[in-house]
């Protein structure tokens, strides 16, 4: 799944919009965020109302770029703080860690980094 996302577009049209550019809805930027929605667990029914009005489509682009924003830290501090404890030998702690991310985690691509770091350690 990694191979086929490249977040950069979304996060230049977050940007712009931060900056004060309204969404035009034009068919690519409809298509990016419903592109994007998928991509970061929004459901696909939820993406596609929103992307038919301007107020709508702007909280989906806000609503992903939050998702892969904190989605991301999230990931990096847990990785870094389970890849500590397993090499204080705690293991345990390690993988409570890592499930209780998954627990809450809503972003397939993270899920499965997160899954990955559960399973390097067995």
């Amino acid at each position: 799944m990694s191979e086929d996302i490249d977040w950069d577009p979304v996060r230049a049209l977050a940007a712009r919009v931060e900056a004060g550019e309204t969404l035009t809805l034009t068919s690519e930027e409809q298509e990016l965020l419903l592109r994007t929605a998928h991509e970061v667990g929004i459901p696909t029914p939820d993406a596609q109302t929103a992307v038919k009005e301007v107020g709508a489509a702007t909280a989906l682009l806000r609503e992903a770029r939050a998702r892969i924003r904190d989605g991301s830290r999230r990931l990096s501090l847990t990785e870094r703080r389970a890849r500590d404890l397993a090499r204080a030998g705690d293991t345990s702690g390690a993988r409570k860690l890592l499930e209780d991310l998954l627990a809450e985690e809503k972003v397939p691509l993270y899920r499965e980094q997160a899954e990955l770091a559960l399973e390097d350690l067995d």
